[in-house]
């Protein structure tokens, strides 16, 4: 399968630079599950977007700092995309920024956390699994997010959720699966994103998300589910 990766992060800090970017984290997530399949990235934030969406046979939307409401070229011309990517039954998954970015574009809410910035790792309750998602009940991903959906578009149907984030994955039939976390971040990795947030949050954040860390993350499991999405899509 051609995969379309679509990358949001505007992160260009030192630290970002010291870490593998997003568009590795998701091409080692994929190979780790299906290493036959080709990711092709766009940097969006950068102005690197598809000329069109023939020889794709899904998209993938990842992360970011930037808001999803940010009256930015690239956000707009992303929410086109999302448009238009449904419109012609193109499957999607979304991640973090991308869950957002797809509920918005499709006709949902996006708003500030009700409660404090979400960091470390982060259980999801499975409330109404999806035909290619485990039976088990309960899921730890990575997490750092201020925002999150607030609304589900229209058709949407709540799949899982968390401490005070009600939305934290949904889908659309078989077209749309999305979460709140990230499923491409490894555990070293969130170890270490925890350190360099945590000094700019009141310490509650940070001791909660140090706290979360030993109960340990289970990105592949995720991978594994979105391998078996766009399969069933396609």
């Amino acid at each position: 399968m051609h995969i379309g990766l679509l990358v949001t992060n505007t992160d260009d800090s030192d630290f970002a630079a010291r870490h593998p970017r997003d568009a590795e984290k998701f091409r080692r997530m994929v190979a780790g599950v299906r290493p036959d399949w080709q990711v092709t990235a766009f940097d969006l934030p950068k102005g690197e977007f598809l000329d069109g969406l023939q020889g794709f046979d899904g998209l993938l939307i990842g992360g970011s700092p930037a808001s999803v409401l940010d009256d930015l070229a690239w956000v707009h011309r992303l929410m086109g995309v999302i448009r238009e990517a449904y419109a012609m039954g193109v499957p999607m998954v979304g991640a973090c920024f991308g869950h957002q970015a797809i509920a918005q574009a499709l006709g949902g809410k996006v708003g500030r956390n009700p409660g404090p910035f979400v960091l470390g790792a982060a259980e999801t309750e499975v409330v109404a699994p999806a035909p290619w998602m485990d039976r088990q009940a309960r899921i730890r991903l990575a997490a750092a997010h201020g925002e999150q959906v607030l609304a589900l578009p229209p058709g949407a149907e709540v799949i899982g959720r968390s401490e005070g984030c009600p939305v934290a994955a949904y889908r659309i039939g078989k077209r749309v699966f999305a979460t709140q976390y990230h499923p491409e971040m490894t555990p070293d990795f969130v170890a270490a994103l925890v350190e360099e947030f945590a000094p700019h949050f009141p310490p509650e954040v940070g001791d909660t998300a140090r706290a979360s860390l030993p109960g340990g993350i289970e990105g592949p499991r995720f991978a594994e589910w979105i391998a078996r999405f766009f399969e069933q899509a396609v």
